[in-house]
């Protein structure tokens, strides 16, 4: 069946005189749960700060077989991400600026965020970001035995810059990262699907109350209604989709493809032709719809 998915201004990332407009000039997460960490397991316990955080029934202990690797004697970045996804969390990877840092810190998201506390050598270390206050720019950690560890900026930024200043926020999928832009936050989304369709759509929902219009949310949410059988829902969304991104081929190819699921082979026959005629690098896949349309029009 040729069905097709959609693909999916920050300040400088140093401390500085500006400040935007719309962050407070002080912000502390509240209510944050906190896991000493043992020895080379600083992942397993700042992913479990987060995930509990969040709302999911995790610990330390039951995430080291997902996240720790004994022969590196750490975690690797991949495996905290799958790990938060397998949980039924989006974890998003936050722009490498403090200001993205602060602007999920002041809408009461932590941030797990990676170090480099090596002085000669690398010593990597993850820690949990929960507060900062501009007057002092002082950023507050909870790191290793400490649930409150104060670092200034310019020290904080010199051990995040090592890791190419690597930072995910891990919400449920009924929430936005406050610094999210709709391409990568909708990657993120997609990755999802493949644990569990149903968190996807309620991310895919959720997306279009801050981008109405977007074209993968749109075509995710009819994707996943057609998948299950709902030709209705998913000629909504993939009407809308098409209305609003008209030069969107894929949108009109999976329209006629659910058109013609619902025995409307007219409406399939003219849709399909719209795609067509757009062309693009998916012009094959439409015309197999088109060959669809035509042996479906043939029979009795």
């Amino acid at each position: 069946m040729p069905f097709l998915f959609a693909g999916c201004a920050a300040l400088p990332s140093a401390p500085t005189t500006s400040w935007p407009s719309t962050l407070p000039k002080t912000a502390f997460v509240r209510g944050m749960p906190f896991f000493p960490q043992e020895q080379y397991q600083c992942g397993p316990a700042t992913l479990a700060t987060t995930l509990r955080f969040s709302g999911a029934d995790v610990t330390p202990d039951a995430l080291v077989p997902q996240v720790y690797t004994p022969g590196l004697k750490g975690s690797l970045q991949l495996d905290l991400v799958g790990a938060a996804r397998r949980a039924g969390r989006i974890p998003y990877r936050i722009a490498p600026t403090l200001t993205a840092l602060f602007e999920e810190l002041s809408a009461g998201n932590p941030v797990l965020v990676l170090q480099d506390l090596g002085l000669l050598t690398q010593e990597w270390h993850y820690a949990v970001a929960v507060g900062y206050d501009r007057d002092t720019e002082m950023i507050t950690l909870q790191s290793g035995d400490l649930p409150a560890l104060q670092m200034s900026w310019a020290r904080f930024d010199k051990t995040w810059i090592s890791g190419k200043r690597w930072g995910i926020v891990t919400l449920t999928p009924d929430r936005i990262p406050a610094s999210a832009t709709e391409e990568e936050y909708l990657k993120q989304v997609a990755a999802l699907d493949s644990v569990s369709s149903g968190l996807a759509g309620i991310a895919y929902q959720t997306s279009l109350t801050r981008w109405p219009d977007s074209l993968v949310a749109l075509m995710g949410l009819g994707n996943l209604a057609y998948a299950a059988g709902r030709y209705d829902q998913a000629v909504k969304y993939f009407l809308q989709a098409s209305t609003a991104h008209p030069n969107a081929g894929d949108a009109f190819n999976n329209l006629a493809q659910t058109y013609l699921r619902q025995g409307q082979r007219g409406l399939a026959y003219t849709v399909i032709e719209r795609a067509l005629a757009l062309g693009g690098s998916h012009v094959s896949i439409y015309r197999k719809t088109r060959d669809e349309v035509e042996a479906e029009a043939s029979q009795p």
